[in-house]
């Protein structure tokens, strides 16, 4: 229920919760006050234009966007920690519940990972929409079926970043690991390092999935779905750094 409440307000607080927020005020405004009420409106659809812009949705989680991985320039670490983006629930090509778009990219990354270094892997995820599978079970299946990579412990409990970082820490540091390799989207990263590190781990980010473009064109500049949902990303992120924080300061 928390995972869930807190989701639903989380909506509201990203584009283009807040933007259909103000859009409807605008459109209460224009019955006593049309001229504010139309520049609200006004408003709201240039920023949704704006914000929809694939430049634009680059650009911002470029701004938050850590250095990629490169293992000669760091100490080893001495574990590789998965965490969870999602499922693909009951796929039908798979007749299971597997991994999605975005946990994919990170399964992947770390089977590439563990080829180059050779540490072992958990992975980080329950199942906080109450479905049978974890998505630490489906990125195990991943890995090991599709990828030929063992994944040795599996952390099922945690329905956000900061457990993810609680519920590892309690499996990795029993076997006296506390440096590891971090691996998820790069722009989600530095909300990950910093709830993993405060927890006690150190922490070698091992991003993956960069927002990269080969030359700019016409259609960077025009509204897509997609670029939305970066600039989405962008101000989820924001607003999870600073709402961890106040929760780790208040514990």
């Amino acid at each position: 229920m928390q995972w869930l409440v807190t989701n639903a307000i989380a909506v509201w607080l990203i584009p283009p919760g807040y933007l259909i927020l103000l859009m409807a005020w605008g459109l209460v405004r224009m019955r006593k006050c049309p001229r504010s009420g139309k520049a609200m409106i006004a408003l709201s659809l240039l920023a949704l234009w704006i914000l929809s812009m694939p430049w634009v949705g680059r650009s911002l989680l470029n701004i938050i966007e850590p250095e990629p991985l490169e293992l000669s320039r760091v100490p080893p670490a001495h574990a590789i920690v998965v965490l969870g983006g999602g499922k693909y629930h009951a796929a039908p090509e798979f007749s299971a519940d597997t991994v999605s778009e975005q946990t994919l990219v990170r399964v992947r990354y770390a089977a590439h990972l563990h080829r180059l270094t050779g540490k072992p892997i958990l992975t980080s995820g329950g199942s906080p929409e109450g479905a049978p599978q974890s998505e630490a079970q489906v990125m195990k299946t991943a890995l090991e079926k599709d990828f030929g990579t063992p994944v040795k412990w599996t952390e099922q409990t945690s329905n956000n970043t900061l457990e993810n970082a609680r519920a590892s820490f309690a499996i990795l540091s029993a076997q006296g690991i506390t440096r590891i390799y971090l691996v998820t989207q790069a722009w989600h990263m530095p909300r990950s390092k910093r709830v993993f590190e405060q927890v006690g781990f150190t922490v070698v980010p091992a991003p993956t999935a960069f927002k990269t473009t080969y030359r700019l064109t016409l259609l960077d500049f025009l509204p897509n779905a997609y670029a939305l949902r970066d600039s989405s990303n962008f101000f989820h992120e924001l607003i999870g750094i600073v709402w961890y924080q106040l929760r780790l300061a208040l514990q």
